[in-house]
């Protein structure tokens, strides 16, 4: 079977300073990927050229087999990629039930968005705060509010950056078990630091350094491999 997605030397100059090297990446349908690596290895930069939002300098990013490399982000959004971003790109003025109807209703109407909004508020565990608004809410249920939204289009490939990021322990459990659950019919790249979040979640990993794949592996190899303790993990890992 052909990848679902695959990127095929691709790079990102922004003058002499190449944010992404040569990168070749393949992710197959319904699999999960972790990307790890320090701050400025890549990672971002990577995502945004899986999603348009920038154009890469060279080389390729396929979809199921289909050139995007030179779409724009939403002729990129409409083929089945969603991206759920580290800060939550949500309507604070609205309530939590109108956000997700505003993305519900882009591919239905009436009473199939309706009943969809309610599925989707059960499905993230936000049906008992359905009628508050979003900028009254706790910075976790707002990032599950946006996944929600980005679920709601119905996507088959969804881009996670940094999920976990500044919840509690609480809810970065709630969010893995959300993420494991949505990876039965979806396929998943999460770009994470919480390396438990991580071992909760992954089976394979990708780990990016300046700007490069420094080693693609399974996570329990990933956390044994001295080259990634010494670049990413450090202290943290080695106490783990």
């Amino acid at each position: 079977m052909a990848p679902l997605l695959q990127t095929r030397d691709l790079s990102k100059h922004f003058g002499g300073v190449h944010a992404v090297r040569n990168v070749n990446f393949t992710l197959d349908e319904g699999e999960l990927r972790c990307l790890i690596g320090p701050n400025g290895a890549g990672k971002s930069t990577f995502f945004k050229m899986l999603t348009g939002q920038l154009e890469p300098s060279q080389g390729q990013v396929l979809f199921r087999g289909q050139d995007i490399s030179s779409a724009h982000a939403h002729q990129i959004a409409r083929l089945g990629i969603g991206i759920k971003t580290q800060v939550p790109n949500v309507f604070d003025g609205l309530s939590v039930r109108e956000n997700v109807w505003l993305a519900a209703s882009r591919l239905h109407r009436g009473e199939k968005a309706r009943r969809l909004v309610d599925e989707m508020l059960e499905r993230i565990g936000l049906t008992q705060v359905a009628g508050r608004l979003v900028g009254q809410l706790a910075h976790g249920q707002r990032q599950w509010v946006e996944l929600g939204l980005v679920l709601s289009t119905d996507p088959e490939l969804i881009l996670l950056d940094e999920p976990a990021a500044g919840m509690t322990h609480e809810e970065v459990n709630k969010t893995a078990e959300l993420v494991r659950e949505i990876n039965r019919t979806k396929a998943l790249i999460v770009v994470e630091h919480d390396m438990q979040f991580i071992r909760m979640i992954a089976k394979k990993v990708t780990v990016f350094n300046q700007g490069s794949v420094l080693v693609e592996d399974q996570v329990e190899n990933i956390m044994r491999n001295p080259l990634v303790r010494d670049i990413y993990l450090g202290k943290q890992a080695a106490a783990a």
